[in-house]
């Protein structure tokens, strides 16, 4: 049996900037497995680990050699390995001598394509121990950093500066080299609750070692679970519960190697104020938790007493258990005061003024610099959004209302210092302002969905300012020319253009996406080819529409099926979409598919123009194209109704009744006969057969199972 042991990498440094600690610590544990795949070193469970000053990669059961193999070169083919005479020539020769041997020493190698000289060579395998070090210094020197810094007079470059590098091998050290530092099994502790340094016996001891030792909690996840349950627990004692968000949660366990939990307090006054402020001072600014009403809550002082409403408490976390917790209590609610005083400071500033008295300050903002300023934009978004709120039989003047308002909370003073809260703001002083709450509402919906898979706007108001919003956007850039390229888009325009695609789709709205462009494009005054950039934007969309699809479930031919006959409408192209997706399914749908692709070659390659050809069925000769002709008549009967209302997978299922008279047809039929008439007239009736197809889909597109 092949050796095992189990390895253990602990790089040590300076505080790890707390947002990019997880990214580094998956990069370099992928850096490291990819290293031993490549090396064939094969291996067992992986472990990751990061804290504030360390990270660490354990990997269980690695074997201790690579195999052994062997290694083949091939030379000149056997024709150029003798010259006239029989000897060996200088090619064969010159290769024997570049494989460290002799020419009697090589073989043969035949193949179907001719023979060749070959040297093989068996090589053994290297030591696990003599190949870490250099997968453990590429992984590093491919870490995703931004700015790599030099500390001391070592040439090394690292994110922080390193002070320890652990490398284990089962019990023994792998002595190398690691940015300027010698491999040990020494690692240290916590700052604070640590003294000296703590010696690891073996890779599975370190977790445990470090925490019993050092009163580090190693494990990130770990981490987390602590934070979560400790912030819980102690807003449970002030009858409340942690308001939680995944980004601050990473944030706080990549600050803290033994979170302690700290619970704060503030004047209630501040609970007057929109919570999103609040909310966002005391994550952004200070990383604590919020502490809401938990669900099915009485009445709590300095809150409403409604689920989810603030209450006058955080909680926040120390990197120590400190003898005085009083004192940090104090140092934090003294912190936060100030932040909340300003943010007071800028609610009461900003309702002095209505939203709608903030409209002519937008024409001091550029929008972009051919687009003109914001103010220019809201005029093209009230135009944009009176279009699409008659096309949906929504109310024009509400409408047009949200789209003049959109951009003013812009021009406040607390969106200039929280922008993450522009579209919330312009919520709360629309509604301080008195307008109405469905024009208040869209002010922030406009900017649904945030992120891939969030909501979109619940409210029509706000479906149509955020599609007018986002279509105004990509149109917009698009005519100026600035076009996304690879993974660079720094107007955000794929998402716009998803987020345009998910509002239409997931809230039904019956819009024409091309059209839609057009009358935006229509918006603009500047200098651009509008038919060209309306056929890039286009094409644009429909490839957002292929990523959004096909994350849904469905295929690319079946995709393909459907975007073959252009459907404008985003909606239909769904419908259509699940339709061809039912009807795959069918028995027949295969034979159709192929039938499908086979008349269409034929009518390709036909040289006659049947365009005016009206289908004679008296000149039918055989029985099998007059069985044809009748049931594709009927057919064509009985799928208008359905294609009416929309049921495109009735429509086709109902087509799937052509399979065995199509293929009859063709099993008996010669559509390429000499009589031209006769020709004509059945090239007809299959081009009139995949026209009837065509009304919902090209099934041709369809590939086989």
């Amino acid at each position: 049996m092949t050796e095992q042991h189990d390895l253990l990498f602990e790089l040590g440094c300076e505080e790890l900037p707390p947002k990019t600690l997880l990214t580094l610590s998956h990069a370099l544990t992928d850096g490291i497995i990819n290293g031993l795949k490549e090396a064939d070193l094969s291996y067992g469970e992986v472990k990751s680990y990061a804290t504030p000053r360390r990270l660490a990669v354990l990997i269980l059961d690695l074997n201790a050699t690579q195999p052994d193999k062997v290694v083949e070169k091939r030379g000149p083919a056997l024709k150029a390995a003798y010259d006239n005479e029989g000897n060996p020539s200088k090619a064969a020769v010159g290769f024997a001598q570049s494989c460290g041997t002799s020419f009697d020493q090589l073989e043969q190698l035949k193949t179907d394509k001719g023979e060749w000289l070959i040297f093989k060579q068996a090589v053994q395998g290297q030591t696990t121990v003599e190949l870490m070090p250099e997968i453990i210094r590429k992984s590093i020197a491919a870490l995703p950093i931004a700015k790599r810094m030099r500390w001391g007079n070592n040439s090394a470059e690292f994110v922080r500066p390193v002070h320890w590098a652990v490398l284990l091998y089962g019990d023994s050290v792998i002595e190398a080299e690691i940015l300027g530092l010698k491999t040990d099994r020494v690692t240290r502790g916590h700052r604070f609750h640590s003294t000296g340094k703590i010696t690891i016996s073996s890779p599975q001891n370190y977790a445990q070692t470090l925490l019993e030792q050092g009163s580090v909690i190693a494990d990130f996840e770990q981490r987390k679970d602590i934070i979560r349950a400790r912030a819980n627990e102690a807003a449970a004692k002030i009858g409340g519960m942690a308001h939680i968000e995944e980004d601050l949660l990473n944030e706080i366990s990549a600050l803290n190697e033994y979170p302690v939990p700290v619970i704060g307090n503030f004047d209630p006054r501040f609970l007057a104020l929109p919570k999103e402020v609040l909310i966002t001072t005391m994550q952004s600014n200070q990383k604590y938790f919020p502490v809401v009403n938990p669900p099915q809550s009485p009445f709590t002082k300095g809150g409403s007493g409604t689920q989810g409403d603030l209450l006058a408490h955080f909680i926040t976390f120390s990197n120590l258990e400190s003898t005085n917790p009083a004192s940090i209590q104090r140092g934090n609610e003294r912190v936060i005061l100030p932040r909340f005083a300003d943010a007071e400071f800028f609610w009461n500033q900003d309702r002095k003024q209505s939203l709608a008295e903030r409209g002519e300050s937008l024409k001091t903002i550029v929008f972009q610099q051919k687009l003109g300023t914001l103010y220019d934009k809201t005029q093209r978004l009230q135009a944009l959004s009176a279009y699409i709120a008659e096309k949906l039989n929504a109310d024009v003047s509400l409408a047009k209302r949200a789209a003049e308002l959109a951009k003013t909370d812009l021009m406040t003073n607390m969106v200039s210092e929280f922008a993450n809260l522009q579209g919330i703001m312009g919520r709360y002083y629309a509604l301080a302002d008195g307008e109405n709450p469905q024009v208040a509402q869209a002010l922030e919906e406009q900017y649904f969905p945030k992120q891939s898979g969030t909501a979109t706007p619940a409210s029509v108001i706000g479906q149509i300012l955020s599609i007018a919003d986002k279509t105004d956007t990509l149109v917009g850039i698009f005519s100026a020319g600035l076009l996304p390229t690879g993974d660079k888009d720094p107007y955000g325009l794929r998402r716009a253009a998803l987020g345009i695609l998910r509002t239409i789709i997931e809230n039904k709205l019956d819009l024409n996406i091309v059209e839609l462009l057009s009358v935006a494009l229509n918006q603009f005054n500047h200098a651009f080819d509008k038919a060209a950039t309306e056929t890039l934007v286009s094409d644009f969309v429909f490839e957002r529409l292929r990523g959004y699809c096909l994350e849904q479930g469905f295929s690319h031919d079946e995709f393909e099926a459907v975007l073959a006959i252009k459907p404008v409408q985003p909606l239909d192209f769904i419908a259509r979409l699940q339709a061809v997706k039912a009807f795959r399914a069918l028995p027949e749908a295969e034979s159709l598919a192929a039938a499908n692709k086979r008349i269409s070659n034929i009518l390709k390659k036909s040289e006659l123009n049947i365009s005016n050809v009206v289908i004679n069925e008296s000149i039918f000769v055989d029985k099998e194209e007059k069985a044809l002709y009748e049931i594709a008549h009927q057919l064509a009967l009985d799928i208008e109704p359905l294609l009416n209302k929309g049921d495109y997978q009735g429509a086709l299922f109902c087509l799937a009744k052509l399979q065995q008279p199509v293929d009859n047809f063709f099993d008996n039929v010669m559509v390429n006969c000499e009589d031209l008439e006769l020709r004509a007239n059945r090239l007809s009736m299959l081009d009139r057969l995949r026209t009837e197809f065509l009304r919902i889909a090209d099934i041709s597109k369809l590939q086989g199972n």
